[in-house]
């Protein structure tokens, strides 16, 4: 995921970049409105991590440049609490408002939560195909060699969540903090480890030779051949 990050204080700008790039976000940091203005015209961004008051304007223009080339997530990172900023903001296509100060946890979980928004509505026509299987998210339907496998609710969300991660890999963390959202359910450590057993026996067929959900070892899981 590409992030366009605008923010004029430094040391603001530089520990909130680390965290972002540990998290493996691809990071543009911008300090000036000119220079967003220039990324966007260069680069395609998923997301606008964008600081309202800025030395050369304000993050507005920036959120508007970004809304009108490509349906873009915008989160404004703002000191400015005010319902009337609150409201231009949203009013203008913004997804989210944080006001600083704010946890790190919080500002990534609520990223993820825009993001997966968006990736919801990119994908709710597409087919995903690894190796033999073929997953329908209009249907919610899964085929392996075009007969239908049969999986439980929690078992098709854990795939369907690697799946639109096309290929790259997934911690535990993520995975949970993934099927907790779109559930609304708790889902333990240990009951994870169950799904992943669970779902790759039926992905692979009743000995389990075939292997699509990778372990990558010390990081987490990945989709695919």
């Amino acid at each position: 995921m590409k992030v366009l990050f605008v923010e004029d204080d430094h040391s603001i700008a530089m520990g909130l970049e680390y965290s972002l790039k540990q998290e493996n976000y691809e990071v543009r940091t911008c300090h000036f409105v000119s220079e967003a203005l220039k990324a966007l015209d260069e680069e395609r961004f998923d997301l606008c991590l964008l600081d309202v008051s800025l030395p050369d304007g304000n993050g507005y223009d920036i959120c508007r440049k970004a809304k009108k080339r490509e349906e873009t997530a915008v989160i404004f990172l703002t000191a400015c609490d005010d319902e009337g900023n609150v409201v231009m903001g949203l009013d203008m296509g913004a997804d989210d408002y944080i006001t600083k100060p704010f946890r790190i946890r919080e500002l990534l979980s609520r990223m993820k939560s825009v993001l997966r928004r968006y990736q919801k509505a990119d994908n709710s026509e597409k087919v995903f195909l690894i190796g033999d299987i073929s997953i329908h998210p209009l249907q919610a339907k899964v085929y392996k060699n075009g007969e239908e496998l049969f999986l439980t609710t929690m078992e098709y969300r854990l795939l369907l969540a690697l799946a639109m991660a096309e290929g790259q890999v997934l911690t535990r963390n993520q995975l949970l903090e993934s099927l907790w959202d779109i559930g609304g359910d708790y889902v333990s450590d240990n009951t994870l480890t169950v799904y992943i057993k669970r779902l790759r026996e039926k992905l692979g067929g009743e000995d389990g030779e075939t292997d699509l959900i990778k372990t990558v070892r010390g990081l987490g899981y990945r989709l695919g051949e």
